[in-house]
């Protein structure tokens, strides 16, 4: 209470100009008193006019008053000045242009840090304190400074909005319930208020468990994650160790082939050396042998000829050149060629395996309990924008509307050859491949359209079953006729009743295995829903089989 008191002689004690404390100050004819340089500044602003007034009461003065000395007001500010005391309150006190000001303050307004709901006023610390010292008072609603006040004002009869009008769902006040909401069901708004507020408990206790049930299922993903995390870890060190030793094993497996081939590559060169030596030897001797018989036929004396001729030696028989096969780059053709089809064995199961192993990679499956969307909005949140891939389309099918759209035309179209194209069934497939939430809409005209999705490796050369939509293990497909819908997959049928749309949407989520197919207009209207398991990528397909039908992916808005 004292500090209260020390605020309120702070606040007598101070200029309304200047919010500090009085400086040499005067005192007017009306009895405010101010600072003699603040008021001489309001006054000079004022000259112009001829007319002084007062910045409080507006009390005017003509001519301009002269001003003296309050000369008690003097020593009074001199002994607050010795207490220690501040002038006023510092500025965060005041009210800003976005805190609630007290409705009590004049001049500069403070801060209210309560407002009534009795009162439907707001004050400040100092105009709040009859709220807890009178006992009428205490009996009235404080809450938090409020600027809405005056929305608790019935507009038409000015009287606080006690009552709440159930059938309107509006607050009234009395006179209302007994007037124009006369025969209404109406409470006190206390009474609605714990009804609400019972509601709102209720909310509450939802909002708290479905946290809880939140908070459960991050802590199992972070589990899930570490054990992701730990597996992957094992996994590639392990893998790292396999294909370390495989490739030791092909080291190895490589050195020894070196070694035979050095080995027989001595033994085969040792032989061909042999075999050139025994030549060579016997070049040697027949070129002696020749020399010895052009000496003995250059002999001149006949007797000499005859006596020595019977004397050269028989020439041993000779390797006939015809034994000796000469095989150029070819000494090793057969081991090249078991290496080569190592390699092409090796590349074939390791592309395999690696399928396999990609394929195994994205079993990891960590599903929140997301339900499928119930309205047209949810869906549109997971569209996708599709287009369809000219390469796959069959030549009787025209690609318009920036390859949304296909039409059945009787003349054949320029495509050049693809490998991706169908040849014999009027299918064409979408460019993107489709993974996680997607949902997209198919607008039909015409005779029967088939609405699918397939894996990217169906076939696509043929009339066979192996490449028609729904007649494989690859693709799934909603065939949609005049008269109703069917559905197929691996050659099993399925009839769907009901009338025809001309607009079919389709929700695929891709992980949890789910797809299904909507009849589109004022509602949205589960046609047939799969729940299987996807081990790849899936594409958009439509299939149009009469000519002149259309189908396009519509643009989702």
């Amino acid at each position: 209470m004292a500090q209260k008191g020390a605020q309120l002689d702070r606040e007598s004690f101070s200029c309304s100009i200047c919010l500090d404390l009085l400086k040499d100050p005067v005192t007017l004819h009306c009895g405010h008193s101010y600072c003699r340089n603040c008021i001489k500044a309001h006054w000079d602003g004022e000259d112009q006019k001829g007319i002084h007034s007062c910045p409080q009461c507006r009390q005017t003065f003509i001519p301009r008053p002269v001003l003296g000395k309050n000369t008690m007001l003097a020593d009074l500010v001199e002994q607050l000045k010795k207490t220690g005391l501040q002038a006023a309150p510092a500025d965060h006190c005041y009210a800003g242009a976005e805190d609630v000001a007290c409705d009590v303050c004049s001049g500069r307004k403070l801060k209210a840090i309560k407002s009534c709901l009795a009162c439907l006023a707001s004050y400040c610390e100092n105009h709040l304190q009859p709220h807890y010292d009178s006992p009428p008072f205490r009996k009235h609603k404080l809450v938090e400074p409020s600027k809405n006040l005056q929305e608790n004002i019935c507009s038409r009869h000015d009287e606080v909005m006690k009552m709440f009008c159930r059938t309107d769902q509006k607050s009234i006040c009395f006179l209302c319930s007994v007037d124009e909401h006369k025969g209404h069901d109406t409470v006190s708004a206390a009474a609605e208020r714990t009804e609400r507020q019972r509601e709102l408990e209720g909310s509450r206790q939802q909002i708290q468990q479905r946290v809880q049930d939140r908070e459960k299922d991050v802590k199992l993903l972070q589990q899930e994650v570490e054990a992701i995390n730990q597996s992957a870890d094992k996994t590639v060190e392990h893998s790292e160790k396999i294909f370390t030793e495989l490739i030791r094993l092909l080291q190895r497996r490589s050195s020894e082939v070196k070694q035979q081939i050095r080995s027989q590559q001595e033994t085969e060169v040792s032989r061909v050396k042999e075999l050139q030596e025994k030549l060579e030897q016997e070049i040697t001797e027949l070129k002696r042998k020749d020399a010895e018989l052009q000496q003995l036929s250059d002999t001149e004396d006949h007797t000499q000829f005859l006596q020595n001729c019977p004397s050269v030696s028989a020439l041993r028989e000779s390797t006939p050149s015809s034994s000796i096969k000469i095989r150029p780059l070819r000494h090793f053709e057969a081991v090249t060629a078991a290496v080569s089809e190592l390699r092409e064995k090796l590349q074939d199961i390791l592309r395999e395996e690696w399928t396999n192993i990609s394929l195994r990679g994205t079993e990891v499956d960590v599903l929140l309990s997301e339900p499928e969307p119930e309205s047209r909005a949810g869906f549109l949140r997971y569209s996708s924008e599709i287009k369809l891939d000219p390469n796959t389309a069959n030549r009787r099918l025209f690609l318009s509307d920036w390859n949304r759209k296909v039409t059945v035309m009787h003349q054949l179209q320029s495509y050049s050859d693809h490998p991706d194209r169908f040849t014999e069934w009027f299918q064409v497939l979408s460019r993107e491949s489709l993974t996680g939430r997607c949902y997209w809409e198919v607008e039909m005209k015409g005779g029967e359209v088939g609405v699918a999705v397939a894996h990217k490796n169906i076939s696509r050369a043929g009339d066979g079953d192996e490449c028609g939509f729904g007649f494989n293990g690859k693709s799934w497909v909603l065939d949609c006729y005049p008269n109703g819908f069917t559905f197929w997959y691996n050659k099993i049928k399925t009839s769907i009743s009901g009338p025809r749309s001309s607009r079919v949407g389709v929700y695929l989520d891709h992980r949890a295995g789910i797809l299904s197919f909507y009849r589109v207009s004022g509602t949205m209207t589960l046609l047939h829903r799969v729940q299987t398991r996807f081990t790849q990528p899936l594409y958009a397909g439509i299939g149009v089989y009469n000519t002149g039908s259309t189908a396009e992916l519509c643009k989702m808005e």
